[in-house]
Parts: C-alpha cells; sequence; structure tokens
C-alpha cells in the first residue's frame, strides 16, 4: 500500500485533516516535538488506498540568516549587508519538528502540503518539501488546496491535489531576504549613529 505524509501549518489542522480523512478511525502517536503529534490513518488518495501519517510545523521551518563572520557590527560596514550571501537554516525551536519530517519521508512515497492557501503557506509548504527531498528524494510532492476544515473541503482537496506555485515561493522568498537585509542595516545604522553620538554620556553613565 502507498505511504503519504501529509503535513499542515498547526497541529489543529493536522488533527483535522485527519479526522476527516479517516472518518474518526485515526490513531494519535508522538513526533518529536511533544506539539505536533501524528495521526495514522488509511484513506483513499490520488486515486488507490493509502496509509496516511499526517503531521505538521509551527510555522515557518526554516529562517534567513547571514553568515557568521557578518555578526561583528564594528568591523562590518553596513552597506555590505545588501549583497552578502545570506542562507537558509533551521532555528533550533524547529530542530525537533525537521527531525520528525526527516524521519517520516523516509519511510513514504509521496508528500503531501497541506499548508494555508496564501502566500506563506505556500513559502512554508516549500520549505517542508525541500526538507524532506533531502531525506528521500523519490518523494512525490503534492499540494492540497483548502478554505475551511470542513468534509467537503477537506474531501474535495485531496481530490484534486496539485503542484506547489514557485512562482509565490520565490516572491516570498525574495521578500524575506529584502526585510532580512533592510532590517539589518537600519538597525545597525541607527545604533552605530546613536552610540557615537551620545558617547560621552554613555561613558559619564558607565563611571557612575
Amino acid at each position: 500500500m502507498r505511504r503519504v505524509l501529509c503535513v499542515a501549518e498547526k497541529n489543529d489542522v493536522a488533527k483535522g485533516v485527519a479526522a476527516i480523512l479517516s472518518k474518526g478511525q485515526m490513531v494519535r502517536r508522538e513526533g518529536r516535538s511533544v506539539y505536533n503529534k501524528i495521526y495514522q490513518l488509511n484513506a483513499d488518495i490520488l486515486g488507490q488506498r493509502a496509509t496516511l501519517a499526517v503531521t505538521s510545523v509551527s510555522g515557518h521551518l526554516m529562517e534567513h540568516v547571514f553568515p557568521p563572520d557578518m555578526k561583528n557590527w564594528s568591523l562590518v560596514p553596513v552597506r555590505s549587508l545588501f549583497d552578502a550571501p545570506v542562507y537558509s537554516t533551521i532555528p533550533e525551536s524547529m530542530k525537533n519538528i525537521a527531525t520528525t519530517l526527516t524521519e517520516e519521508s523516509a519511510k513514504c512515497d509521496v508528500l503531501v502540503i497541506w499548508t494555508d492557501c496564501d502566500r506563506e503557506g505556500e513559502s512554508i509548504g516549500a520549505e517542508i518539501a525541500k526538507l524532506c527531498l533531502k531525506s528521500n528524494q523519490r518523494l512525490d510532492v503534492y499540494r492540497a488546496r483548502f478554505s475551511e476544515i470542513t468534509p467537503r473541503a477537506i474531501e474535495h482537496a485531496a481530490r484534486h491535489l496539485t503542484r506547489l506555485d514557485q512562482n509565490i515561493v520565490d516572491a516570498v522568498d525574495c521578500r524575506s531576504e529584502l526585510d532580512l537585509r533592510i532590517g539589518a542595516a537600519f538597525t545597525r545604522l541607527q545604533t552605530l549613529h546613536l552610540q557615537q553620538r551620545f558617547a560621552s554620556i554613555l561613558d559619564v553613565d558607565a563611571s557612575c
């Protein structure tokens, strides 16, 4: 029987999707994160009976960061933040969720993204797919699109699976990177300027 991993954006959504697809006949088991359970069930998907593991993330799985050598404010020119390399990493708070996805995807044939149907949901879905494909390159990745957690909406989404929209993913990625660069540059510029302007006051306070 085909094995399918379904990943939602929140645990409540994963639980709701699993309950509807299984007609209430699901089994809950623990994942690596205490807040993100795994719901095991059998259901019809992609035209055949399959074993589903339905779990979740807790929002974005990855974040954009600068390399460690860019963290020294006094040595790194502010202007360099606009063309410095940026890469994606999994923050410590998401490591347990990432481990669950890595372990579960290794056992599956298909990945179905059940994140929210907005731009952020598309981006989160791409992060999930990227991580799971590292664990299992044979995964066939689909996208479920729904606007409410009702039997009609969820069953319709399961019968009409699509693919992730890479154009939306790229747009969110671009905006996120710009937010990082502009935010970091503005914060450093403002902080360094104020430190220089009020250096004498800071020196007096420090000596008191």
